[in-house]
């Protein structure tokens, strides 16, 4: 017997103009979280379950929605696939420099170094 279709619950994006600083701090404030925006910077678009963190995928989904209605990232669905794309455009325009200066105090802090 085939199973049901079951459909996934629509994405929440909030606008541009909603995006809140303390929301955007408090999702960054995680290293995970910060795994994802680094990785996107330097990869713009990626499906979900191809970011270099070692937690769960349940864990992974909660990052993600922690991010998403943050207004830091933008999810779509293409098929059975998740794509995950940085809103770095739309974090410029509401926050001029404030992703560069959280991503590069971070590298500072980690030693790592990020793309731009």
């Amino acid at each position: 017997m085939p199973r049901p279709h079951r459909h996934r619950p629509a994405l929440v994006h909030v606008s541009t103009a909603d995006i809140d600083v303390f929301d955007v701090l408090h999702a960054l404030s995680d290293p995970t979280r910060m795994t994802i925006t680094r990785t996107l910077r330097a990869d713009p678009e990626r499906a979900c379950g191809t970011f270099p963190v070692d937690v769960a995928a349940s864990t992974l989904s909660h990052h993600f929605r922690v991010l998403r209605e943050a207004g830091i990232i933008h999810q779509r669905e293409d098929g059975n696939r998740r794509l995950t794309t940085l809103r770095e455009a739309d974090l410029q325009a509401r926050f001029p420099g404030l992703l560069d200066a959280i991503l590069a105090a971070y590298d500072g802090r980690t030693g790592a170094r990020t793309e731009n």
